[in-house]
């Protein structure tokens, strides 16, 4: 697999807000096979909370949307596990899945399969994913990074924001250990510090 251009640059999570993903998501045409297909991705992606790697290798079997459950076989550390996944999202996965069955995809390719003339079912590339994502956030107006990694950061603040527990947010991320999640939360929800900070009231004059 392709390594991404940035890598070993560090950059700050920027989780994106649900407002900011819908922009993302209205900014992908509906019509077009690659609108239709990225609008599923997003969903995938912020929708279950699946790694680039994972979602790129999913099968149409791992998918089953009327239970609304997303199997990932082989996960980080080889590991596999059973997430999640909202009615929204697999409404736009399902609309992906049936247009592809018109563009000679079958249950045997990859569900984000490539679909041009000599590459049909070819697995597609996590470079031209990133950059399609970066090219999507700047068409909506959205001045944070976009990218794969970071609909997976907005899923987990979104999740901590609503109030669901840890636990829980481990499972769905596939973290080893509920230490690894309560840090991964908190570099991008440092909730205590900020209300801390905001009570503090050191005006003397």
């Amino acid at each position: 697999m392709t390594p991404p251009s940035n890598k070993g640059m560090r950059f700050p999570p920027e989780p994106l807000t649900r407002a900011e993903v819908g922009a993302l998501l209205g900014a992908a045409s509906r019509r077009s096979n690659s609108g239709v297909r990225l609008r599923a991705l997003v969903a995938t992606l912020y929708g279950s909370g699946l790694r680039i790697s994972e979602a790129l290798a999913l099968l149409p079997k791992d998918v089953d949307l009327d239970a609304g459950t997303v199997r990932v076989r082989n996960g980080k550390g080889g590991k596999s596990r059973l997430v999640g996944i909202d009615p929204y999202s697999a409404s736009l996965i399902q609309a992906w899945l049936d247009r592809r069955a018109q563009l000679g995809l079958t249950h045997r390719h990859p569900v984000f399969a490539s679909y041009s003339k000599g590459h049909v079912g070819d697995l597609m590339s996590p470079r031209y994913v990133r950059a399609a994502l970066a090219k999507l956030g700047m068409k909506a107006g959205i001045a944070k990074r976009v990218h794969p990694h970071g609909l997976r950061h907005s899923l987990a603040f979104d999740m901590a924001e609503t109030g669901t527990p840890v636990h829980s947010i481990q499972r769905q991320l596939g973290h080893a250990s509920l230490a690894i999640t309560s840090r991964y939360v908190d570099h991008l929800r440092p909730t205590d510090v900020v209300q801390t900070m905001r009570a503090r009231d050191w005006q003397t004059a």
